[in-house]
């Protein structure tokens, strides 16, 4: 992949690069889908999960196909972008799968993605996550956002606290469709609700949906600011 035949997200990205940096911004991660969800969209959801079970072998050489892939890419944007220092993948799949399954077809790709000396490795998987969740350390992830039907307090015992939650309000019917009053109930429950407070990025579980009201995310974040916990 040569430098200005790349993606069209990475001319764009080169394009508004010194916008951002004016803003006193820089661009910190790579980016891209996962090795699964790709397969997915390549093959249709139903028919990759099919052929997991059908054709694994030929499965197996299209994951790593695209894993192969996915390298490349990834170690494109840090040429192109020295300011890297993260790398976010985002799968959707493996919440779809077992955990038998997982560690077939998702855990020695992961492992292979997420080997990379950066400070942050990042995993969104906003689908059921119950399945592979455990296996996050292993893989070499040290942040992960979550659907926000989780648990915390579970999710960090099942990672032995070794990664940063990013979440976990209802991302479309509380921080958009909500109140200001009904976001900051939603967060003080949150909050209230942890066992230890340590290694959270209070967020949304999941992406940050489009129409947020400007009112709610003040709310929010001054929710998280002020909090004191209880006694």
């Amino acid at each position: 992949m040569k430098d200005g035949l790349g993606p069209l997200m990475l001319n764009r990205l080169r394009l508004t690069q010194p916008l951002m940096e004016q803003a006193g911004h820089q661009i910190r991660f790579s980016v891209s889908r996962g090795p699964l969800n790709i397969a997915s969209y390549l093959m249709g959801a139903t028919e990759f999960m099919m052929a997991l079970m059908t054709h694994p072998e030929e499965s197996h050489l299209l994951i790593r196909k695209i894993t192969d892939y996915l390298v490349g890419f990834h170690d494109h944007q840090a040429k192109l972008f020295p300011s890297i220092d993260g790398i976010l993948m985002l799968d959707d799949i493996i919440g779809f799968i077992s955990e038998e399954q997982f560690v077939e077809f998702g855990l020695p790709y992961f492992k292979k993605l997420y080997d990379r000396d950066l400070s942050v490795k990042f995993l969104h998987n906003d689908a059921n996550c119950m399945e592979s969740v455990h296996y996050l350390p292993e893989m070499g992830i040290n942040l992960f956002n979550m659907g926000f039907d989780t648990d915390l307090n579970q999710l960090k015992q099942l990672t032995h606290n070794q990664v940063t939650m990013l979440g976990d309000i209802p991302p479309r019917d509380v921080l958009a469709r909500g109140s200001a009053e009904e976001v900051k109930a939603a967060t003080l429950d949150l909050l209230n609700g942890m066992d230890d407070l340590s290694r959270v990025i209070f967020s949304c579980g999941g992406g940050m949906p489009p129409g947020v009201p400007s009112e709610n995310i003040a709310t929010f974040i001054e929710t998280v600011q002020t909090f004191t916990p209880q006694a």
